[in-house]
Formats: C-alpha cells, sequence, structure tokens
C-alpha cells in the first residue's frame, strides 16, 4: 500500500525534527523531505510531488503565504498545511485565500498534527479550536453593521448553500459541477449570487461564513 508522502518546510532544525518524530510514527505515513527555506520549498515540492506539504509562515527568501500560492499553482494536487507560531486573524485568512487547507499553531503539533494531516490527506479543512476561535472573532471584527444586516437578511437557498459547503472543502468549480451535476457557467452564477447576497468578496469569506454558520466542519473526526 502506497504511503502517504509529507514534506517538512520550517527553518527551525528542532522544529523539523519534532514533527518528523511525530508524522513518522504515524502508520503509513513518510516524511519524503524537508526544506529550510521557501525557494528550496517550492523546488522541493515539485520535484518530489509529495501528497502534504506543511509549511511554517516565518521562513526565508519566500514566506509560507508565497509558499503556498507557488506550491498550488505548480502542483495543485500537494495540499498545504499550516504549521505556525502566528495566531493573527490576517495571517490565518491569508493562508485560506492563498491556497492552505489547514492552519495548526506550533504550540498544539503533537495533539493536532497527526489530526490535520489526516483531515486534509481526506479532502477536509482543518483548523485548531484555538484558530477556529480567532477566525470567527475576526470575522465578526471585521464585518460592518451594513453587512451583517445584510446576512441575517439574505435568503440562501439549499443548492446555494450546498455550493457554499463544498467551496469551504476546497472544492474547485469544475469539481462542484462534476458532484452536482450541473455546468461550470451554473456553478460560476450560484457563486456570484451568493457572494452578491451576503455581502462576502472571497473565497476566504465564504469559508469564514460557513464555520460561523454551521455549513462546514473544520476539524476531521
Amino acid at each position: 500500500m502506497r504511503k502517504l508522502g509529507i514534506l517538512i518546510v520550517d527553518d527551525h532544525a528542532l522544529v523539523r525534527r519534532g514533527a518528523r518524530e511525530v508524522l513518522n510514527s504515524q502508520r503509513g505515513w513518510r516524511v519524503v523531505g524537508e526544506a529550510a527555506n521557501g525557494l528550496e520549498a517550492v523546488k522541493k515540492a515539485v520535484r518530489l510531488k509529495p501528497d502534504i506539504a506543511i509549511v511554517d509562515i516565518g521562513i526565508p527568501s519566500l514566506d509560507g503565504i508565497e509558499v503556498t500560492r507557488r506550491i498550488r499553482e505548480a502542483a495543485p494536487d500537494i495540499k498545504v498545511l499550516v504549521l505556525t507560531m502566528d495566531e493573527s486573524d490576517q495571517m490565518v485568512r491569508r493562508a485560506l485565500e492563498a491556497g492552505a487547507r489547514g492552519y495548526v499553531l506550533k504550540s498544539d503539533l503533537t495533539d493536532c498534527l497527526p489530526k490535520a494531516v489526516r483531515a486534509v490527506a481526506g479532502g477536509k479543512r482543518f483548523l485548531t479550536p484555538k484558530v477556529s476561535e480567532i477566525v470567527l472573532e475576526g470575522f465578526l471584527n471585521s464585518s460592518s453593521k451594513h453587512q451583517e444586516g445584510h446576512r441575517a437578511e439574505a435568503q440562501v437557498g439549499p443548492r446555494e448553500i450546498e455550493i457554499i459547503r463544498l467551496l469551504s472543502e476546497g472544492r474547485t468549480n469544475k469539481e462542484i459541477a462534476a458532484q452536482l451535476e450541473i455546468t461550470i457557467r451554473t456553478v460560476e452564477t450560484h457563486r456570484s449570487n451568493i457572494m452578491h447576497k451576503l455581502g462576502l468578496h472571497s473565497v476566504a469569506e465564504i469559508i469564514h461564513y460557513s464555520l460561523r454558520h454551521g455549513i462546514a466542519t473544520t476539524q476531521g473526526s
């Protein structure tokens, strides 16, 4: 049976070693490579083609956000999981917008990293409880009264709820169209209508909305 390949990206050797020990202790998983800076990370991701890339934010040459974006562009099948000390709502938003499928704090490495990898590998998103709280608080604080009123009054239909859920799981328009047996243009129309109704402006905001309203699950079981 093929093992799950994982790339670890962090400029601190101790963190890489700790993550490697946690990951290699899981049956069927294998750390296929490590990188200490952003440029090295992108090159190794393209060459090694891991299933999961675990990326720190504050790394040299390219930060983790740009690394996430470049990996997703060069190898869309690689799922990126952020492992960082940064607890800011802004950074969580940027990571999700760049294409990260999960966000784990280094303080939760031992307890949450295996759960996060398992969830992300299974096609789900993963935010630790503390990060989920940060995301929700940031979402509420950044929303204007007008937007809140707009959300409260908006009527979102069952098909739009389904599309919100699929978008929050990281599905592309093409994947959603195939699953729901509709055209890509129809998905795009629904997506546009959803954002207009709810006053949202990006996929990250759709994710925040889905978390707040219990549409999407953030943690794997």
